[in-house]
């Protein structure tokens, strides 16, 4: 387990037992000892070749995460452009990176080698575009380093462009520092140690002695104390001299070096004597092992831990004393890993001690660069590739298997977890990453697909989830990033053909994976390296498919499984003794004959679901009657489009079926279940046992609820015929005292009720923004009961005949937290910002924050069956595919003012008259209130009209009390042949009245449906939540940067989430179609000048280098016609220029 105060640059460390802490002794003493004017002399050669580096991992890989981060490197070759520094620094994977000199110039640098287990690595750069600073370059002495040894570690330390550190080495056997269980972790090396309290940034700092030669390389820390670890220098020697060998000068074009790398898949520690003894070493094995060693040494080298399927697996056991290797006495691990390298796929013998007994192996040394990764599959967002060699030496698996780096959206709605092994996949096993491949190619979009994996924390149980495939383009087409060690980057590659993967558009097809199989290559095979054939692609392109329908009656016998059981014994009942009459008469039966049979079977599975809701104990009327027309909502939002400020990807609630015929049915769910439509929705029916997806068709734009369908077929003849929609009964409203019924859904599907009383039938909601704004409900009344089942418990009211009054929906809130105080009894107001998993930046008060909350309240029924009627009845608006029909769909005309009701006794101290106030009571004799203005929604019709603290009094003359008058004005004037959309309002405002036009807005019910992802940030129009602020930049609004992506280009430099873009290179961006002509003149490297205005009005300027090989420029945008978010590439790199 790693040690949390050991840590890699600013990662975290383990603490050791006394024997592994740095032994601190002082230098021997000298009588010509170094002054402080070599020192200086030194120093002055050695900074200039030190180099800061910026570094963005695009990509999670092995056992790095995508992110960006800052480290130090140094030039080992100034003629070659060679920078020496840490593994972890240039990554196993994807990464973009940039070395800045001391003088601010900056290059960007390439990878071109990383060890496989040693924390080394090289970038590249161009030596000539250094045109300012005169350096050298610092060569590299392994030889020079010795206990008392005096140093410096020049660095990026804690952030700082240049710091020096001085310290004294103190030990050169250290065990390799380990980090963390589940990451990199350096072994079978020495390393070095020195009380030179480096930080985070200086990893890959040179350490340096007084002559200005490196003797080892910066690699981590302990947290908890000043202790730093340093890697030694002999086998970065050895490769650089390997790339060297090859590559002359930088002009030529870089040749990709293979270095040899040998391993058994074992992994030695250094024990002392006193150990080995303990261990069954014989005292004779001690005496020749003594005689052949230095007088140095104190111990021999055992066996800690061996990777399964490894050279050494069965061979070598934990706790064998390693004495020989090819009849010589080794001791160090520096003389092993020699003979390893030198003997990459040939034979070495072994001599082992094992509980005193001698044993001789003969193993065959693997080539260390075979398991170690060079290509991933990404897809929906996941990244999964062969175990690599590092991590199956964590997880105790074999190397090659199928790897999870990074879930993605796919796979963690799923519930697959980082760090997973795919064993089977859509009932096919996989042992390496191209059967995997082979399955995807074979699946339709929507289809539903058992998966197993096993985990390393329960590594002997398989678990067994439900995969469905992405539906909507929310991702690229599945793609295969092969590294490219030439170029330094890594090359994507379609992952099958394009006609491989079936696009389906209708709910049909989910859940029917049998497909016509489309096999990949002959050349994948379950081998190392994949077949790139020559379709050039866009990187994170969109592929066309074709899309394929499945007949209906093919649906049911996959998803009904229910159906299936009653055909299947039916069947089974009708067969003879023998089993072949029944089958003979079968095959000659008309088709009147298989539909009556048909007929028969329905009515049985009828039947069988009627009895069972009939059979409800204890169940009153109300909940038997509307059981039936309750679902369950399961609902995920993909992370590359979290548009509108949702706070979440995973929601759950129960909602109501308010409409259902043989060609659609439509559901009704509060808004903080089905938050925004770039949603995928899975509908379980309470009334038959299927699952089956939903489309988001109306959003209101103002109270909390949305409208979602469903393909009644899909539920089965059985199960479309007891399915019904409920009866809605909106009038009269409800009053104070009424009794109705709870009814809703457990997550069982189990149906709950109970009776309860109206406290409150027109509460109205006041709810604060949240620090990320997003729906909230406003101008709305809802209402209140004196019981229910929890925050948490969402369903219907109704009364006693099952008629539903209400939805019993979910209201989301943020609350602040608390704040602590300190030990002296001071609060700490210290505010910071804190970037999040998802991506947002939230501000923080002294170790405090906002915490989401909900609650349930009852929402009248009239305003959803209004909307029902227009979508059924054939609306206004424009129209939305639904189950393969077009239908008009409803448009809302709102006034966009937020309001909030006061007490009359409250607007008299205001100076509102007795006459008001009489008309007021007369008109509503139980709210007694005035609705006043708490600010108008930016950029709307009714801003710098409407100023805050307005009281409205009347529209068109009419007094007004609540919110449903004003909706009721609004809706007047769709049905008024002459208007031009503006009420008249009179309001009282300081001490007078006023009379005012004011002009209204019409809304759909689509929500945000066009995004831009750019640069790794997803941008949007500025969305209801956010214009609710009241507040828009000057500078034609501009574009609203929903959220950002780890390892993107925003990520490196700071462009986050919660402001507006409003000029790129001084261009205006004010809305999303001027937004996409800037950018898609940007070309690939090139910085851009960004100005922004934040949420708090606070402008700032920003530059950001754009990369269309990592992050192209791509739209996700609904279509209409086909019910579909398509994904649309904008600017990408083409593949001659990556090769190039």
């Amino acid at each position: 387990m790693g040690d949390p105060s050991e840590t890699m640059g600013s990662e975290g460390f383990d603490s050791r037992t006394a024997a592994d802490l740095c032994m601190e002794i002082d230098p021997p003493f000298q009588e010509n000892a170094v002054t402080a004017e070599d020192w200086r002399k030194a120093l002055n050669r050695v900074v200039p070749a030190v180099v800061v580096l910026r570094t963005t991992a695009t990509r999670s890989f092995d056992t790095e995460s995508a992110a960006a981060s800052y480290a130090t490197g140094f030039i080992v070759d100034k003629r070659r452009g060679i920078i020496l520094t840490n593994r972890h620094v240039v990554k196993p994977g994807p990464v973009v990176a940039e070395a800045m000199f001391l003088n601010r110039e900056e290059v960007p640098v390439h990878p071109i080698y990383r060890d496989p287990v040693h924390d080394f690595g090289f970038f590249r750069y161009d030596p000539s575009a250094i045109q300012f600073l005169n350096y050298d370059e610092i060569p590299l002495a392994p030889e020079a380093a010795s206990v008392g040894l005096e140093i410096r570690v020049v660095g990026n330390d804690s952030g700082e462009k240049v710091s020096i550190l001085a310290g004294t080495l103190a030990r050169l056997d250290r065990d390799a520092p380990h980090y963390k269980k589940d990451g990199y972790n350096d072994f079978n090396t020495f390393y070095m140690q020195a009380a030179s309290g480096t930080k985070g940034g200086s990893s890959g700092s040179p350490v340096i002695d007084w002559q200005g030669r490196a003797v080892a390389l910066n690699a981590g820390s302990k947290s908890s104390s000043s202790s730093a670890f340093f890697l030694p220098l002999e086998r970065v020697v050895r490769a650089l001299r390997y790339l060297q060998k090859d590559n002359e000068t930088y002009v030529d074009k870089w040749k990709a070096v293979s270095i040899p790398r040998g391993t058994l898949q074992v992994t030695f520690l250094h024990k002392g004597f006193d150990e080995t003894r303990r261990l069954g070493l014989r005292s004779e094995t001690e005496q020749i092992v003594r005689h052949a060693s230095p007088a140095s040494e104190t111990g021999m080298l055992v066996v800690d831990s061996v990777v399964p399927g490894g050279p050494g697996y069965k061979h070598l056991e934990p706790g064998d004393v390693l004495v020989r290797v090819n009849g010589e006495v080794t001791t160090q691990f520096l003389k092993l890993e020699i003979v390893l390298d030198d003997s990459v796929n040939s034979n070495i013998e072994l001599q082992i001690e094992r509980g005193g007994a001698s044993k001789s192996l003969t193993l065959l040394v693997q080539d260390l660069h075979s398991i170690t990764p060079d290509y991933f599959l990404e897809v929906s967002g996941a990244i999964i590739h062969p175990l690599s060699y590092q991590q199956a030496r964590n997880f105790r698996f074999n190397c090659g298997l199928v790897y999870v780096t990074e879930p993605g959206y796919m796979l963690f709605r799923a519930g697959v977890p980082r760090h997973a092994i795919i064993k089977k996949f859509a009932g096919e096993e996989i042992s390496c990453l191209e059967e995997l491949i082979s399955v995807l190619s074979k699946l339709s979009r929507g289809a539903r697909v058992p998966l197993e994996y096993i985990s390393y924390m329960d590594r002997h149980r398989r678990k067994s989830v439900l995969v469905t495939v992405d539906r909507h383009e929310w991702y690229a087409p599945p793609q295969i990033y092969t590294r490219d060690d030439s170029t330094g980057l890594w090359i994507a590659k379609p992952a099958f053909l394009p006609d491989s993967l079936y696009l389906s558009s209708r709910a049909k097809d989910v859940g029917n994976p049998a497909r016509q199989p489309v096999s990949l290559s002959g050349e994948h095979a379950c081998g190392r390296h994949m077949s790139e054939g020559n379709n050039c692609e866009l990187v994170d392109g969109v592929t066309s498919m074709e899309t394929n329908h499945e007949d209906p009656s093919e649906y049911v016998s996959h998803h009904n499984a229910s159906d299936g059981v009653v055909k299947k014994r039916r069947v089974d009942e009708d067969l003879s003794t023998d089993g072949s009459a029944v089958a003979d008469s079968s095959l000659n039966e008309t088709q009147e004959t298989k539909l009556e049979k048909s007929s028969i079977i329905q009515d049985d599975g009828l039947m069988d679901y009627q009895g069972a809701t009939a059979a409800t104990a204890n169940s009153s009327v109300a909940e038997r009657v509307i059981e039936p027309t309750l679902v369950m909502f399961e609902v995920h939002v993909p992370p590359s489009c979290m548009l509108d400020g949702v706070h979440s990807q995973h929601f759950f609630g129960t909602g109501v079926i308010i409409y259902h015929s043989h060609d659609m049915g439509l559901a009704a769910v509060d808004k903080n279940t089905v938050a925004i439509s770039s949603s995928d929705v899975m509908l379980s029916f309470a009334a038959f046992p299927v699952e089956i997806p939903g489309e988001v068709v109306f959003l209101h734009p103002v109270h909390n609820y949305a409208l979602i369908s469903y393909d009644p077929s899909a539920l089965g003849p059985v199960g479309a015929s007891v399915v019904r929609a409920a009866k809605l009964h909106p009038e009269p409203a409800l009053r104070r005292g009424d009794s109705v019924y709870l009814v809703g859904l457990s997550r069982s599907l189990q149906a709950t009720s109970r009776i309860s009383v109206v406290t409150n039938p027109c509460a109205a909601l006041n709810i604060g923004s949240a620090d990320s704004p997003r729906y909230r409900a406003t101008n709305m009344e809802v209402i209140e009961l004196d019981t229910d089942f929890g925050s948490t418990f969402s369903g219907v009211l109704t009364d006693e005949q099952g008629r539903v009054r209400a939805i019993w929906g979910s209201f989301s809130t943020q609350k602040k937290k608390k704040r602590r105080k300190g030990k002296i009894g001071k609060r700490r107001e210290k505010a910071i910002f804190a970037q999040t998993s998802n991506g947002y930046l939230m501000l923080k008060f002294g170790g405090s924050t906002s915490e989401d909350h909900q609650f349930v309240r009852g929402i009248p029924i009239y305003a959803i069956s209004q909307v029902l009627d227009k979508i059924v009845s054939g609306a206004n608006g424009p129209p939305l595919l639904i189950n393969g029909v077009k239908r008009p769909m409803p448009l809302v005309r709102i006034l966009e003012v937020e309001l909030y009701p006061t007490l009359l006794s409250k607007a008299r101290s205001f100076g509102l008259s007795d006459d008001w106030i009489q008309a007021l009571v007369k008109k509503d004799p139980i709210r007694r209130q005035v609705l006043r203005v708490k600010g108008c929604l930016a950029g709307s019709k009714a801003e710098n009209l409407l100023e805050q603290g307005d009281m409205v009094l009347a529209i068109n003359k009419e007094p007004v009390t609540c919110f449903g008058d004003i909706e009721n004005a609004c809706q007047a004037l769709d049905k008024s042949d002459a208007n031009d959309g503006k009420l008249n309002l009179t309001i009282f405002r300081q001490g007078r009245e006023v009379e005012l036009l004011v002009g209204t807005d019409v809304r759909d019910g689509n929500g945000t449906a066009r995004t831009i992802n750019w640069c790794g940030c997803v941008v949007q129009d500025p969305h209801p939540a956010v214009r609710a602020l009241g507040f828009l930049p000057e500078e034609g609004h501009g574009v609203y940067v929903a959220r950002w992506c780890h390892g993107s280009p925003v990520h490196r430099y700071g462009l986050y989430a919660l402001q507006w873009i409003v000029e790129i290179n001084g261009k205006p961006t004010p809305n999303i179609d001027a937004f996409v002509a800037v950018t898609k003149e940007l070309e690939h490297g090139e910085f851009v000048r960004i100005r922004t205005i934040h949420l708090n009005g606070k402008p700032r300027v920003l530059t950001l280098k754009q990369d269309l090989h990592y992050w192209p420029t791509w739209e996700l945008r609904f279509d209409p016609d086909t019910a579909i978010w398509r994904r649309k590439i904008i600017k990408a790199l083409s593949c001659t220029s990556v090769c190039e």
